[in-house]
């Protein structure tokens, strides 16, 4: 069951959604509340695991990391000792942003960050020697149109 959250811890977690660093007081003041009460739900959203972690978002293109990949995988091994290998591999490489698995044709989605296409073969060749797979089939992003960390906080409640 979802923990449940009411308008002022959505107004708290968009704002903290938006800029993580603000401070307590600067929080309190935009949600129109004061910092202790804010801290308290901050605190209780934490220990609920609505808020996992915090982090900074760095930028691809200015560290160097110009392509973006989208790698479709099929496998015709669904064993649990294969898995267990494939989701190693993926774990393993901080060239995978993301990984999904998928239902339809498509067994897994990955998004892969590297500095070019010779990088995304170098990960490629490492990735199909450690996992067998069936097929698979790499889409180059030419351009980024949207990316956002945000979830939508509108009442999802009944």
């Amino acid at each position: 069951m979802a923990f449940r959250i009411d308008d002022m811890d959505r107004k708290i977690l968009d704002e903290l959604q938006r800029d993580a660093a603000l401070s307590l007081d600067e929080i309190a003041r935009r949600v129109g509340s004061s910092k202790t009460p804010v801290w308290n739900r901050i605190r209780k959203l934490r220990e609920a695991g609505v808020i996992r972690q915090q982090t900074v978002l760095l930028d691809a293109d200015a560290l160097g990391f110009e392509a973006c990949f989208f790698v479709l995988i099929r496998t015709s091994s669904h064993e649990a000792e294969w898995q267990a290998k494939f989701l190693k591999a993926l774990h393993d490489r901080p060239e995978v942003q993301e990984a999904h698995r998928l239902a339809g044709d498509i067994d897994y989605i990955l998004k892969v960050r590297v500095a070019n296409a010779r990088a995304y073969d170098k990960f490629y060749q490492a990735l199909i020697s450690e996992v067998r797979v069936y097929n698979v089939t790499a889409l180059l992003s030419m351009e980024e149109i949207k990316s956002t960390t945000n979830l939508p906080l509108v009442d999802v409640s009944p």
